[in-house]
């Protein structure tokens, strides 16, 4: 009855127990049992990678024919940007704690789906195409200091991937998404249809209520608590 107890005992247990038996077959299970949990949870990565590059090359055949046909810049730069998040995404770094709430998937589907899903419109734009073309360089160089600084630290999902706060991280806690905006409002104003309004505007307003979601999840770091009452903006000096 004994030898059959400890049969039935995890084999660190029968270690710890000082029984000498060991079972090369229950620890396979237990590393089988390991490895089916670990591709549970990475299929949902793995989907939204999938999901991010799909969108992203639909959008580049918009965009390209468009330049193609037009000329026009400021969506080719509206694309550079959307570029550094797909690899950026496919090489993160595996987060220590993530948000993985419907709240959260939500928020990041909205934010992540609007640039994607914009059409270059052959209409009169707001503003000449030289300021456009500005403003959209403006807020790349922005996105791409802030990712530089960021390095494989990126994600998508709200979570701790390590605190970063050198360069524009100084300025604000989230200067990638100040670059965002900057690019969005660059390219709407090329392409000022109401698809291109509503699509971008959904997507901004998602971002910016992400941002405050990624924070809850990064608060339970001292160390970014720290940061928080050293660099008081999110996004917006002086608004957000």
């Amino acid at each position: 009855m004994k030898r059959d107890v400890v049969a039935r005992m995890p084999w660190r247990a029968r270690l710890a127990g000082g029984a000498s038996t060991f079972d090369p077959q229950l620890l396979a299970g237990d590393r089988r049992s390991g490895s089916a949990q670990a591709g549970q949870r990475d299929l949902p990565d793995v989907v939204a990678r999938l999901l991010i590059i799909t969108l992203f090359t639909l959008m580049a055949v918009r965009i390209g024919n468009d330049f193609l046909a037009t000329g026009r810049l400021t969506g080719l730069l509206l694309l550079a940007s959307e570029t550094l998040v797909v690899v950026l995404t496919v090489f993160r770094r595996a987060p220590s704690v993530i948000d993985r709430s419907l709240r959260a998937r939500l928020l990041t589907a909205i934010s992540m789906m609007g640039p994607p899903l914009v059409r270059p419109a052959a209409v009169a734009a707001l503003v000449a195409e030289s300021l456009t073309v500005g403003l959209s360089a403006v807020g790349l160089l922005v996105v791409i200091a802030g990712k530089m600084s960021l390095g494989r630290s990126f994600g998508l999902m709200p979570a701790n991937r390590g605190i970063v706060s050198s360069g524009l991280y100084k300025v604000v806690r989230h200067p990638i998404y100040m670059g965002y905006l900057i690019t969005h409002a660059g390219f709407l104003a090329a392409n000022p249809t109401i698809w291109n309004a509503i699509t971008l505007v959904a997507a901004d307003i998602a971002l910016m209520i992400r941002a405050t979601c990624e924070e809850k999840t990064l608060a339970k770091d001292p160390e970014y608590r720290s940061y928080q009452e050293r660099v008081r903006w999110r996004v917006v000096p002086g608004v957000f």
